[in-house]
């Protein structure tokens, strides 16, 4: 999908290795390759943004880690992370008992969690797919995404939060959000809606849920 709102926004794209499962020792195997990564984007040009594109790589080494090594690379440029972004669309609905989806293994989840109820935010239901294959995370279909999102609702969660970039989350936010009537915030969505913000992109994007259609 081409979220890309108009040609005032340009988006540029620098990939790490990676080991094909999902971790607590893979993702922190990132941690040496993120620099040299964010180095290649567009060097010597101008970026406003460089966004860290990985919820379950943040959670595990950390928000300051991650930012330091994206520094280390493009210093002196606004970051965001899909989880701090996640957290920040959350709280500005003022959510306080959210739901949680994910496609992860328990050690993973965990530690998603962990951030979560960190942050301040209380978790009503938590559900998985309980995958570590990537690629099997990124062959989860839409129809099961939402399928999983309706049956996690609840009556005492303020918002529902999709956790994970690999996943196609961001497809059906419309369709979840007009079933159960309440903010759906995906890790995709959210990096994006912080990153448009933070390069001074203040205008609503249709199409990907009530996140991205503020104007703030």
């Amino acid at each position: 999908m081409n979220m890309r709102p108009d040609d005032d926004v340009v988006i540029y794209t620098s990939r790490l290795a990676n080991a094909p499962d999902c971790s607590l020792t893979s993702l922190r195997e990132m941690a040496p390759r993120i620099t040299e990564a964010t180095s290649l984007l567009v060097p010597e040009g101008r970026l406003d943004v460089v966004a860290y594109s990985c919820t379950s790589g943040t959670a595990v080494m950390g928000y300051e880690r991650v930012q330091e090594l994206v520094h280390a690379g493009r210093p002196d440029v606004a970051f965001s992370t899909p989880l701090t972004a996640s957290l920040a669309g959350l709280n500005r609905f003022s959510v306080r008992r959210v739901a949680v989806l994910t496609p992860y293994t328990d050690e993973v989840n965990y530690v998603i969690a962990s951030n979560i109820e960190a942050s301040g935010i209380e978790i009503a239901e938590f559900n998985s797919f309980n995958l570590s294959d990537n690629e099997l995370m990124a062959r989860i279909t839409p129809d099961s995404i939402v399928r999983s999102a309706l049956e996690l609702d609840t009556s005492t969660a303020d918002a529902l939060f999709i956790s994970c970039t690999a996943i196609r989350a961001v497809e059906v936010i419309e369709i979840i959000e007009a079933k159960i009537k309440k903010p759906v915030i995906t890790a995709v969505q959210a990096l994006f809606w912080q990153s448009l913000r933070l390069a001074g992109y203040n205008k609503p994007v249709p199409g990907y849920g009530s996140l991205l259609r503020l104007s703030q």
